[in-house]
């Protein structure tokens, strides 16, 4: 975020500090983190993205009103060059800083577009003419994982200084503590992936690099995470699409910003500008549907836009890799050991009192009690656990998305390897055999689908 935004976060937490010694009945407080309010409000909620609040009325009220918020069906034809231009606008936009900046490259596709089109851009401009300046990304994952793989092949390919970081299962169990107080949640797909963001954003900010650009937003408009391969139609198709847009400040973009906020590093996202949304969402939702009888995996609308063989923006293999989410492509064997982490801590007798310990978002499984008891050493009250939300998920999805495949009840977890059937590395069937084998997931047949803004304030009363 710029200076001026910056800045106000400050003052906001600054005048939650003084109203600590300023008590005044009926008063209604105003932070950027839950942590500056957790301890003196009895009662507070997370601010609603496009509200505001009026003193005058005492309430919110939503001031954003884009097309696509009703959930009503477009039906505007697929246009290819307008995505890419679009998107492209949308990423050059953010490179509007005065300070050290760099991409965050898992080797995915939404965050390798995000690389070229900065890269591209770069090399266009005069600075870069006369001074050879090249783009930083930076990309983190246990060695050998799969986004360090394909990370390392895009950078080379964009002619990128590339940052390849490493990190053990131990270091991140280590800081798991650290990133629940600064994440304020315990939801598990969030802290699985926001553990290693956390840690990279360390390091980042150690090179002296200020601002990142991330590839977020992208799979919630196009319906990108593989269990939108079992949308029956495109009617649910869109309609799930809007849900996780409305829910991105509470997953993803809370992800990102705490993750990098918690050390002083600046994450912008260009998927989730606005006018871009408004171009992507108004978009025939029959185009984004995930097609095997033609060849359309995942996203294959955006893979589409930026498909270009006179010119091309990535590889083809990695244009048309199959969705990774970022707690996977990190390295299997973390999602693996944190399981392992949390068997050791919260015993089966444990689990089978979960419902009285923890009646509101009950925990089902013991990696989820683990997050749960770390958080509620943190934020103890009643108002902080309503904050996260919570329903049943596989691979990132809504609890109502879940009823697209019975099989996927047997198994609810939030890594996308739980999309049975879809992910090249899917886990088992049965919960007994989740510690699957370790398939590099990079797809190498482009046309088999089997293979392949900013944190909200939370208000306080």
């Amino acid at each position: 975020m710029p200076h001026f935004y910056r800045f106000k976060k400050l003052l906001l937490i600054y005048y939650a500090l003084i109203c600590m010694f300023i008590v005044i009945p009926g008063s209604v407080w105003f932070s950027s983190e839950m942590k500056a309010l957790s301890d003196d409000c009895e009662r507070f909620i997370s601010f609603p993205p496009g509200h505001l609040y009026s003193s005058k009325t005492g309430g919110l009220r939503r001031w954003y009103n884009p097309p696509w918020f009703s959930e009503c069906i477009p039906s505007t034809p697929y246009d290819p060059l307008l995505i890419r231009e679009s998107f492209e606008k949308a990423v050059i936009k953010r490179l509007m800083t005065d300070v050290p900046f760099g991409v965050l490259l898992s080797g995915g596709l939404d965050s390798s577009l995000v690389a070229s089109v900065v890269s591209r851009h770069l090399a266009e401009t005069k600075v870069a003419r006369q001074w050879g300046n090249k783009l930083h990304t930076f990309c983190i994952g246990l060695k050998g994982s799969p986004d360090l793989k394909a990370a390392k092949e895009v950078a080379d390919y964009l002619g990128t200084v590339h940052h390849e970081l490493h990190f053990t299962v131990q270091e991140g169990i280590d800081s798991l503590e650290e990133v629940i107080y600064h994440v304020e949640t315990y939801d598990v797909t969030t802290i699985r992936a926001s553990t290693p963001m956390f840690l990279m954003s360390r390091k980042i900010k150690s090179l002296g690099v200020k601002m990142v650009l991330s590839g977020e937003g992208s799979d919630e408009i196009f319906g990108g995470y593989l269990y939108f391969h079992k949308a029956p139609n495109k009617k649910e198709f869109h309609e799930e699409t809007c849900r996780k847009i409305k829910a991105l400040h509470l997953y993803d973009c809370l992800r990102a910003n705490k993750s990098t906020s918690a050390w002083g590093l600046e994450a912008r996202v260009p998927f989730l500008d606005k006018n871009f949304i408004n171009v992507a969402m108004d978009m025939d939702p029959e185009c984004k549907m995930i097609r095997r009888d033609l060849g359309w995996i995942e996203k294959w609308v955006l893979r589409n836009a930026f498909d270009d063989d006179e010119k091309p923006y990535l590889p083809k293999h990695i244009l048309y890799r199959q969705k990774e989410q970022f707690s996977d492509g990190v390295g299997y064997s973390w999602i693996d050991g944190l399981k392992d982490h949390a068997n050791e801590h919260v015993s089966d007798s444990m689990m089978m009192n979960a419902s009285f310990v923890y009646p509101e978002n009950t925990p089902t499984t013991k990696e989820a009690y683990y997050y749960r008891t770390v958080f509620e050493k943190f934020y103890p009250k009643n108002a902080a656990r309503l904050t996260v939300p919570g329903g049943p998920s596989v691979a990132c999805s809504t609890a109502k998305a879940v009823e697209w495949d019975a099989a996927w009840s047997k198994l609810l977890d939030p890594s996308g390897r739980a999309a049975l059937g879809v992910h090249d590395a899917a886990y088992e069937a049965t919960p007994e055999k989740a510690h699957a084998s370790l398939v590099d997931p990079v797809a190498e047949n482009v046309f088999c689908p089997a293979h392949g803004e900013s944190l909200l304030p939370a208000a306080a009363v």
